[in-house]
């Protein structure tokens, strides 16, 4: 890293969209902790303020509550803004299709046009849902994708392939410099339990002693990361010159049975796994080529499969198998002040 990068990566102001999300509120943390200061903004559509109540009181972090598919009157300069606001599960964005499809297409508009009027960086969270189906594997940033504009899922990865395309556009203009990055499967704490990704439904199962569900016969692969190596990934896509997309994803490949299996283990449960119905449109397989991403930010996943599901799981088990109604999470929240 140059000095002038390191200097760039070290403090400043951030606006984070999304800061209430699974993500988004992990990279809050990180980004408290590297020196910066952070106003958040959410719609909490998704997010969640029980992921952000241990930051109240913070000095270096205020929540303001906004949705992004309006313009944001917010006090600024900011160094940075970073988008993470979009419902990211399949549970999630196809029972929130339009939303989902606004906030990835005007929410990406305005705050690349909040980024402009503040002279700062921008990076958009974009997913490995734009490659589709792939029938290229493993999936590299060239790999153009095998995705259907109409399907079940298209709300999703059109939106972001729709976001992928704005931010490059502006930044050939060369009116905001821009960074991307295209997220596979990731997981760990504050997974919200009823977000329908194959994590979660696997763990909730798990601990319930219910039987796991397969989609299909199980050999569908995916490949996971855990979040403190997700937002590591992104921490670095903010220290180098670089608007093209970058995968970031673990090039560790397992199918959905062995993962089941893994889960009933690390839960200790007496679950069995019981074979459903395929979920329509539902990739068959997912594993990102991460070379690029080791040569531009020497980074790779590091967190092993079982021990990041450990940590999921205690944090998973409380909510799920509460002894007593959890309290309810508090943290001061300020409005944005445009209509």
């Amino acid at each position: 890293m140059t000095a002038d990068a390191h200097d760039r990566a070290q403090g400043g102001r951030v606006l984070l969209a999304g800061a209430a999300g699974f993500l988004g509120s992990h990279l809050t943390d990180r980004l408290l902790q590297d020196g910066f200061d952070v106003t958040g903004v959410d719609n909490l559509l998704t997010g969640r303020l029980e992921n952000l109540a241990h930051l109240d009181g913070h000095a270096g972090f205020r929540l303001v509550l906004a949705d992004v598919i309006k313009p944001l009157d917010l006090p600024g300069p900011f160094d940075w803004v970073l988008h993470f606001a979009s419902p990211a599960s399949p549970t999630r964005y196809m029972a929130h299709p339009i939303e989902t499809l606004r906030a990835n297409s005007e929410g990406t508009y305005h705050l690349l046009e909040l980024a402009k009027r503040s002279g700062a960086r921008f990076l958009l969270a974009s997913t490995s849902e734009v490659y589709g189906d792939p029938d290229v594997h493993p999936q590299d940033e060239r790999y153009r994708g095998n995705a259907d504009a109409v399907d079940s899922r298209s709300v999703y990865h059109e939106g972001k392939r729709y976001a992928e395309a704005l931010t490059t556009s502006v930044a050939r203009q060369s009116e905001v410099d821009v960074r991307i990055v295209r997220i596979f499967n990731t997981y760990g704490p504050r997974m919200d339990p009823a977000d329908g990704r194959v994590v979660t439904n696997f763990i909730v199962q798990a601990l319930r002693g219910e039987p796991l569900t397969l989609y299909g016969d199980g050999s569908q692969t995916r490949s996971l990361q855990y979040v403190d190596d997700l937002v590591e990934g992104v921490r670095r896509m903010m220290t180098v010159d670089y608007g093209a997309p970058v995968n970031l994803g673990s090039a560790a490949e397992h199918s959905i049975r062995d993962l089941a299996e893994l889960v009933i283990e690390v839960t200790g449960s007496g679950s069995t796994i019981r074979p459903g119905p395929l979920r329509p449109d539902d990739p068959r397989r997912r594993r990102p080529d991460i070379a690029l991403a080791r040569r531009l930010l020497d980074w790779e996943p590091t967190v092993p499969l079982r021990l990041g599901l450990t940590r999921t799981v205690e944090y998973l088990r409380p909510r799920v198998l509460p002894a007593t109604d959890p309290p309810s999470p508090s943290i001061s929240v300020a409005r944005s002040t445009r209509p």
